[in-house]
């Protein structure tokens, strides 16, 4: 077991490292910007290092400072977390050819599977059951494009090959406006992500968002850890996400998890990852593959009782799976609350000095939080301070804690989107369980403020 690793991140999930390394008796770096200077991880670490200004280009993204932070501390393995460098191929390599171990996927894998056109042709010969589209990138003749939208089936959607994050997408109703998509979709992608390759899939009118947990060893085994529901969401940016799915039949999962772990075997895949796919009239469509820790990781580990972030430390250190497929069970319930710092109804950010702050508590409530009283929350980072996550023995009686959990929670001197929380347990839709992505959005437009 690694000695001393270093936290590649912020906010909650540089706390939830820390907290899974001080449990396994490893000691902490943690790097921070110069916003960050206050923040409880940096406090509780075992060794803190600023590494830059605010801007993440200087820090968060800032490879070298990185690198050179784990050299000077002696650390042995860097984490990354999620979002930022998580699943940035050239700096996992760069850690690996620094002599320090990636708490991650080896690059070849993230660059397989962050790339959505090499990771869809891979799932097709894995066996995993794909969107219809495109078999490739899109090519530069238009008449090609055309043939291919009008093979396909309108409604589509063009998406960025090297998009993520809700970004770079743009659904197309009629072969009248495609090329135009195509073109506006390309010069967005080129300049977002560097690439500006991209795809084109048949865009389904009401999906559900079902994602397959996954873990793998070095030893060539792979389990996956049940399934979650994230349909709730706007602009492909979930907020509420729950675990076991609702309503879909326990064979049905069984199938498509069991293929998601023979991929894994395939490709040669290590530590966490997520399958996401589309789930419409019984049908599973993988859509893109997140090499890294989920936000949404908590509901999970609820239900499965597996540590997932200390299962990502202990097989990147060479240690073999503790468990067979088999040997995995489900528990119960989990539902999680991303509580974000913006207004409830328009979604402008909120950041500032919280005054006040109170978490919940009582039977099956879990808080995965940064912030405290008199924490400032700063403007340049993801708008994301918390998780409320709640566990019962049945869907109803998660709802029913995360009701409670909520109607306890102060926070003040910001705007979070708590009230939505709370208007959103008692929808009658929610509720019932097994919404569509687009639900929420239709939601939103029934009950403006």
């Amino acid at each position: 077991m690694f000695k001393k690793i270093l936290i590649a991140n912020r906010g909650e999930i540089a706390l939830r490292i820390q907290r899974a390394c001080r449990e396994m008796g490893v000691k902490s770096v943690v790097v921070y910007s110069e916003a960050d200077r206050d923040a409880k991880y940096v406090k509780l670490a075992d060794e803190a290092v600023c590494i830059g200004p605010a801007a993440s280009a200087q820090s968060y993204l800032n490879m070298p400072a990185i690198i050179s932070t784990a050299e000077v501390t002696d650390a042995e393995a860097i984490h990354p977390g999620y979002g930022f460098l998580s699943e940035n191929a050239d700096f996992a390599e760069r850690v690996e050819q620094s002599g320090f171990t990636f708490i991650g996927p080896t690059p070849e894998s993230i660059r397989l599977m962050g790339d959505k056109v090499s990771a869809k042709q891979t799932m097709i010969k894995a066996g995993v059951p794909c969107v219809p589209g495109s078999e490739g990138a899109l090519p530069d003749d238009p008449k090609e494009i055309i043939r291919q939208g009008r093979a396909i089936g309108y409604p589509v959607i063009i998406k960025a090959a090297g998009g993520g994050g809700g970004r770079g997408m743009r659904v197309v109703h009629t072969e009248a406006a495609l090329i135009h998509a195509v073109q506006t979709t390309r010069s967005e992608a080129g300049a977002a992500f560097g690439n500006a390759a991209v795809y084109m899939e048949k865009f389904l009118e009401n999906p559900r968002h079902i994602e397959i947990q996954v873990m793998a060893d070095q030893h060539k085994n792979a389990v996956w850890l049940g399934e979650r529901d994230c349909s709730m969401q706007r602009r492909h940016q979930k907020i509420i996400e729950e675990a076991p799915a609702p309503g879909i039949p326990r064979r049905v999962i069984e199938k498509i998890g069991d293929r998601c772990a023979a991929a894994c075997k395939r490709i040669g895949y290590r530590g966490a990852g997520t399958f996401e796919f589309l789930y419409e009239n019984g049908e599973f469509y993988f859509i893109e593959m997140n090499t890294r820790v989920q936000v949404e990781h908590p509901v999970t580990e609820l239900v499965t009782g597996i540590d997932i972030v200390q299962m990502q430390i202990r097989v990147a250190a060479g240690e073999k799976l503790p468990f067979t497929q088999r040997q995995i069970q489900m528990h119960g319930h989990a539902i999680e609350c991303r509580i974000n710092a913006e207004d409830a109804y328009k979604f402008t950010p909120s950041p500032g000095r919280i005054t006040a702050w109170h978490a919940p508590g009582g039977p099956g409530v879990r808080v995965d939080s940064h912030a405290y009283t008199n924490y400032f929350v700063p403007p340049n980072y993801d708008s994301m301070i918390g998780k409320i996550i709640t566990h019962g023995d049945t869907r109803d009686q998660a709802v029913a804690r995360m009701r409670i959990a909520l109607s306890e929670t102060v926070v003040e001197g910001i705007q979070t989107n708590i009230p939505l929380h709370r208007e959103l347990m008692v929808d009658a839709k929610f509720v019932e369980g097994g919404t569509s992505i687009h639900y929420l959005e239709g939601w939103m437009s029934q009950h403006k403020r």
